[in-house]
Order: C-alpha cells, then structure tokens, then sequence
C-alpha cells in the first residue's frame, strides 16, 4: 500500500506485530467506561503494552514528536521537574494564539480538569445522549430545563453541530482537528479544550476552559487547585504551541479518514465517517476480537449504541496494520 501522505510520515519506525492469537489466549478485559485503556487490556492478554495501538483514545494522528519534545527539554532544562510551576505565560500564550482575551482562558490539568471545574461552578446541566460521560458524572444534577452541555463534533458520534445550534458549554476538544479552528467563537458560552488530544500526550495533561466573561474565569481559577498544571507540561508547552498547525492537520486527517474508510470498506467492513478523526464500526465482539492483535478500539456500548465502535485514525505508518487487523477478524468471523 502506498500512502499519500509522504516520508516525513514514516519518520518513526512502525510497530512490531504481536503474535498471532490462538484458541488458548486469555479473554480481554469488560470495557471500561472510556477509551485509553490499552495497557490495562495489554497486561490482561500478555502483550507488550508498548507493541498495541490504542485507537480507542482518538488522538491526533499528526502530532509532534512529544517525546522528543520532553527529552530535549530535560536536557537544558531539567528544573523544569525541580521547581513548583508557573502557568501564566501559557495561558497567555495560548490566549493569544486562540484569539481571546487572556483574561478569560484558563489552562488546566486536562480536559477533563476543565469539565469537572465548570461542572462544579455550574452545578445543573442538560445533556441529550449520546453523549461524552464525564458531563453526567461530573455535574451535581441533570435538567432538561437547564443549559446543555455537548460535544464539538459530537463525541462519538463524530458530527460537527449545525451553525445555528447552540449550548451553555461546548466541549470542543476535537473541534481544531476538525475545522483546523480553534474554536466556533461561541463567545457567550463556555468553551471546553484538549491539548492532550491535539499533542497526543495522555501522560502530560493538558486543557483549558474559556469563560463567558473574565469574573467567570477567575472563579474558575479560584475553584482550581493549585499548581494544577506540571511543570513537565509547561516546560514543551511553548514548542509544542510553536509546532501547531491546525490547518494542516485537519487537511491531512480528512484524506487519512477518507483512506482508511476506503480501505476499511473494500474488506467488507461497516464502517460510517465522521467530521473528525476517528470512524465508527459496526460489528458484534469487534473491541476483543482485535485485542489480540494489538489494535484497541472502543466499544461504544457505555453511549447506549450496541455493536458500534469508534475507531481512532492510525498514523499513516500504522494504516497497513491496522486494516490487516480488521481484515483477520473479519476472516475468523
């Protein structure tokens, strides 16, 4: 298969495939209620975690070499781990990238830090399944009548909201890979950001959340724990802002979804596009069927959908693998 993507893409070697299962392998794991749980299904099959794809985090494809980011910063930098951290450059930084006044950004330990603040200063919500399930867990009480939290594009089911439609808080953290724009500019709402999944660094932790005014930002920082964000994650934070290239990113996953989904399709897989960068499968067992072949997917049961999976975009080095994956399954079947 060639790719159409170039070199540069293949500039990290691939993989190595695990073996091949058989009918005395060990069972995968229940599903947890979240994607990113690789390891925890690896250790229970007796695979190298390090050898199995995770395409049930959806991250993107094209990021920066993080890891490469990290040691560099170690090696001039290694204060960075030693001393308590700082994070108003960041967020002023990153404020100025988006486009908004600094005042009203605040950075957090993750996406999921960013919800769970704005949950606790908002405490009622509304929310239309399926829908991301840390809205649900994280507010105080659910209400019709309340303002809506939802995802942008819809997480899983992976559309972009009509430009007419509108939310309290919009979790747009997927929105960049999508649009290659930071943000709808709702500016009268809330609005929800990942840097974990546009870095795909999991580990570092990194969000923000956009307030309505700066009174409601500063609330949020007040409600914050302190020295929420690491000092590791603010140390590459300036590089890997620098390295960003939101318009390009979004370019390259659109062709990288249309080609796994061609591909995908031709071994007679179910598979239905999104707006962004994963796909939806169809197929009864699939997440512990493709366990064994170290391709993790997320099983879309806990949103309520049955026999769907969302499936991240591999790295285009990893698209090869990934299909062969699927088309072993589908031939056991």
């Amino acid at each position: 298969m060639t790719s159409i993507f170039g070199n540069n893409d293949t500039a990290r070697a691939p993989l190595r495939w695990p073996a091949v299962p058989n009918d005395a392998s060990p069972q995968p794991p229940s599903p947890g209620a979240h994607g990113g749980d690789a390891d925890r299904l690896a250790i229970a099959l007796g695979l190298d975690p390090a050898q199995v794809l995770d395409l049930s985090a959806s991250m993107n494809p094209f990021a920066p070499d993080v890891v490469s980011v990290v040691r560099s910063l170690l090696d001039t930098d290694p204060h960075a781990i030693t001393r308590y951290p700082h994070d108003g450059r960041a967020e002023t930084a990153l404020a100025d990238a988006i486009g908004v006044d600094p005042a009203r950004l605040v950075l957090t330990n993750g996406g999921a830090e960013a919800i769970a603040l704005v949950a606790a200063e908002l405490g009622v919500g509304h929310v239309v399944e399926p829908e991301f399930s840390l809205y649900r867990r994280h507010l105080a009480r659910l209400d019709p009548d309340a303002g809506r939290w939802r995802s942008n594009p819809s997480n899983p089911l992976g559309r972009l909201a009509a430009a007419d439609e509108r939310a309290t808080v919009w979790d747009e953290a997927f929105h960049p890979l999508a649009t290659g724009r930071w943000t709808r500019d709702d500016d009268d709402a809330w609005r929800l950001g990942s840097l974990t999944k546009l870095w795909a660094c999991p580990g570092l932790r990194l969000g923000y959340a956009i307030a309505p005014d700066p009174t409601l930002a500063e609330r949020l920082r007040r409600r914050r724990p302190q020295w929420s964000v690491n000092g590791l994650a603010l140390g590459v934070f300036d590089e890997l802002l620098t390295m960003t290239d939101l318009a390009g990113w979004s370019r390259r996953i659109a062709a990288l979804r249309a080609q796994f989904v061609a591909e995908l399709r031709a071994i007679g897989v179910a598979v239905e596009t999104t707006d962004v960068n994963w796909v939806l499968v169809r197929g009864a067992g699939l997440r512990d069927r493709l366990a064994p072949h170290g391709v993790v997917v997320r099983d879309c049961s806990s949103f309520g959908l049955t026999d769907v999976h969302r499936v991240g975009l591999p790295r285009p080095q990893e698209l090869d693998r990934v299909v062969a994956a699927f088309a072993a399954v589908s031939a056991q079947r």
